[in-house]
């Protein structure tokens, strides 16, 4: 199979021809419009399109180019959340954890955590919490905690501190890609008729007789002179960290009704750090952290600081780096790590709900819906884990809103793309496509492969799509994913036609973007 013969399917995104899909844009009437193109708004569109819903999708740039390719990558439960009260949360991500196990196995992977403790005391009240964290999430009796001594954790995860330990507890818990969830979703809900248009800022609201009923959008791909006025009976506002941007265009007084926090991931190479379990760390404000093994690599992370306002690239200070290394000079009895050994790093903002007074480590993650005086439904907040129930939520009210008669969705049974497979051996294409990985394996399996899967099946516009959210290389590979800037960017030249001078742009672009992020760290080749 070459890359040019994929058989389309209406799963693909394709970007090649944009100005068809900026007409299609505009000459459909569609039930909801999704602003917004995260976990949030592909899960609604998905929740949308499995209830029989018309579903336009619009996006500022590409998917998952915000908060969703920037979190933790992990889908759990939420144990510290008890101590907050919020059972309902906890509930809800506990068997949200089981409902992506059966419609994404691809992009669930099983891990153990680790929580050393240090007192009797210590040691019973993270038990009893995980006995009500397992009762509430009905966890399978294989994923439920067990306890360690001290001779058992220092055999076991030899990195681990024992001086002052009296044990650990061990849980289950799972780790994802971001970026592809959202891509999987939104790839499920285009295979469901959606609409999916990315690099398609909204700059305005139409409204008629006081309600909003349609977005007009442009293209943000430069060089490009596309618009479109999108009609919708609905139109919700899933944004993220810009919710608060998109109300002001419906109500220009609207009040702002988000906490912007910040939250940093440090990389280093594996052997520096050789664990086999995820463990939790406590740092210097008594915050959990964690460090979490991945292939080559270990990441760190996270912190959670007050931003001052949504951006898409977030900068990392010398006070996270310290604060996150100080935890892991406390934790681990290896020769403390520095600046130095930092090989990546990523940054990302959350979007919560704001409550004055709190720490950011206090504020809630759930979510919540407004209704702002055109209608439009805004939804912000929540935890990546709980994404699907959110949208179903979202989903019930667009139906009460317009009336509509909808066939049951079975989001929490129907296989998102990628996900029609039982992983019998796991290994990185997998990860990555679950099912289309031997279509990616057939193709040739090299970077020349994954580029044509992002290009002709996922929707990739920019040599940055790839690198950052569709692999993603630029936080996982050793090198930061350098060496496959070129090759990448030579396929994606000849798929979408790019000449000489946008070929290097692209490169340049991704490079300055390596050397922004890791300007306070050693690099491979130091």
């Amino acid at each position: 199979m070459s890359g040019t013969e994929y058989r389309s399917r209406t799963r693909d995104l394709d970007n090649r021809n944009r100005e068809v899909l900026f007409a299609r844009a505009e000459e459909q009437a569609f039930d909801v419009i999704v602003i917004g193109g995260g976990i949030s708004g592909a899960g609604i569109a998905r929740s949308a399109t499995a209830r029989g819903l018309s579903v336009a999708l619009v996006e500022a740039r590409d998917l998952a180019s915000g908060t969703s390719s920037r979190s933790s990558k992990m889908i759990h439960g939420g144990v510290r959340y008890l101590a907050q009260g919020d059972l309902g949360l906890v509930r809800d991500a506990a068997r949200e954890r089981q409902v992506l196990r059966r419609i994404a196995p691809h992009l669930t992977r099983r891990i153990g955590f680790l929580l050393p403790t240090r007192s009797a005391g210590g040691m019973a009240r993270f038990r009893a919490a995980m006995w009500t964290f397992e009762k509430l999430g009905a966890v399978p009796e294989e994923d439920r905690h067990e306890v360690w001594s001290v001779d058992d954790l220092a055999e076991r995860e030899p990195m681990a501190a024992v001086d002052g330990s009296n044990g650990a507890v061990r849980y289950i818990e799972f780790v994802t890609d971001d970026s592809r969830l959202t891509l999987a979703n939104a790839r499920t809900a285009a295979d469901g008729g959606a609409l999916i248009l990315t690099y398609a800022p909204a700059r305005g609201l139409v409204t008629e007789a006081g309600s909003v009923v349609g977005v007009e959008c442009e293209s943000g791909v430069e060089g490009e002179c596309l618009g479109a006025s999108i009609r919708g009976r609905v139109v919700v506002n899933a944004s993220g960290p810009w919710v608060d941007a998109v109300r002001k265009l419906e109500d220009p007084a609207a009040p702002p009704r988000l906490s912007i926090t910040k939250g940093i991931h440090l990389v280093v190479p594996h052997a520096r750090l050789p664990l086999n379990d995820t463990v939790l760390m406590t740092a210097v404000d008594k915050r959990s952290v964690f460090a979490v093994p991945r292939g080559p690599v270990t990441y760190l992370g996270t912190t959670d600081t007050f931003y001052a306002e949504a951006d898409y690239w977030p900068g990392i200070s010398s006070a996270d780096v310290e604060y996150l290394l100080a935890a892991t000079a406390r934790s681990f009895v290896i020769e403390p790590l520095t600046a130095a050994d930092v090989i990546g790093g990523w940054a990302g903002i959350r979007p919560l709900i704001s409550e004055p007074g709190r720490k950011p480590s206090e504020i809630s993650r759930r979510d919540e819906v407004w209704t702002g005086p055109g209608g439009v439904l805004t939804v912000a907040g929540g935890k990546l884990t709980a994404y699907r129930s959110m949208a179903e939520r979202v989903v019930d009210l667009v139906v009460e809103r317009i009336g509509a008669t909808t066939v049951p969705g079975h989001t929490d049974e129907v296989p998102l793309v990628g996900g029609e497979c039982t992983i019998t051996e796991r290994d990185r294409l997998v990860d990555l496509y679950g099912s289309e990985a031997a279509d990616v394996v057939a193709d040739g399996g090299d970077i020349a492969a994954e580029v044509r899967q992002a290009v002709l099946r996922e929707g990739a516009v920019r040599l940055e799509d790839y690198w950052v959210r569709r692999v993603p290389r630029a936080y996982f590979d050793p090198d930061g994913g350098l060496a496959c800037l070129e090759p990448a960017a030579d396929e994606m030249a000849r798929l979408l036609e790019w000449p000489e001078a946008r070929r290097l742009a692209e490169i340049a672009a991704c490079r300055e973007r390596h050397e922004t992020e890791n300007a306070l760290f050693g690099t491979p080749a130091d």
